[in-house]
């Protein structure tokens, strides 16, 4: 409380968060790498051409139609401390490069990141794999940097990606509206987070779903990940 009695929030901790490193982090389906230019042509040939252009309806950029486009594009992320870009890698045979993400909006003194510009081919979305990425990514954002609000936002009329959100733990906090113009287009933006109390329950859902066991021989899942959570 203040010398008035006006509460003034809880005390917390000054010292700021870590920025992301380009350092690997590597799980049973994926790695995340700092992604490179050379991982242009293999992510290409999963994320680009107009038969993928759908999967470039969100973002802010795109869709590549041609590969000199998409190279240069990667490079000029590559290069990019914020956003933070990782390659996603398919720790199956090939080590095939399946799509991206990246931290982003680095807070480091208030200790608040968002997880976006998340581009999942084909290949990657509907797998462990993919839910993977997010368990690393959330991981790393509160153990290994120290942040204690980590974020998720997205275009409000994206409803995948708003179920997404919830299902990985995250929770709604409202609609900004108007708040960007994103290729011409009004975007009213959908907001979720994730805090770091809440982290050790979230976390433990993640490892429960990701479980071998949680998996019958076919590759299908036994229990969902809010279910799992909720349990």
């Amino acid at each position: 409380m203040s010398s008035q009695n006006r509460p003034v929030g809880d005390e917390v901790a000054t010292t700021p968060a870590k920025r992301p490193a380009r350092i690997t982090v590597s799980g049973r389906h994926v790695s995340l790498t700092p992604l490179l230019p050379e991982h242009a042509t293999a992510l290409f040939a999963h994320v680009g051409g107009a038969e993928n252009g759908w999967l470039w309806d969100y973002m802010g950029d795109g869709p590549f139609l041609d590969l000199g486009t998409f190279r240069d594009s990667i490079a000029q992320k590559a290069r990019s401390e914020d956003p933070f870009f990782f390659a996603i890698v398919d720790n199956s045979g090939t080590q095939d490069v399946v799509g991206y993400a990246t931290l982003m909006r680095i807070d480091a003194a208030n200790r608040a990141v968002e997880v976006g510009n998340i581009m999942f081919s084909p290949r990657l979305q509907r797998t462990p794999g993919a839910t993977e990425v997010m368990y690393l990514l959330a991981r790393m954002v509160f153990e290994d940097l120290g942040y204690r609000r980590y974020e998720w936002k997205c275009n409000a009329l994206n409803a995948p990606s708003r179920r997404a959100a919830e299902r990985l733990g995250f929770t709604f906090e409202g609609v900004f509206r108007k708040h960007m113009v994103v290729k011409g287009r009004n975007r009213d933006t959908a907001w979720f987070s994730m805090l770091d109390d809440e982290w050790p329950a979230i976390k433990a859902g993640f490892e429960a779903w990701l479980a071998p066991e949680n998996f019958d021989k076919d590759g299908k899942q036994k229990r969902g990940l809010a279910e799992i959570r909720q349990s």
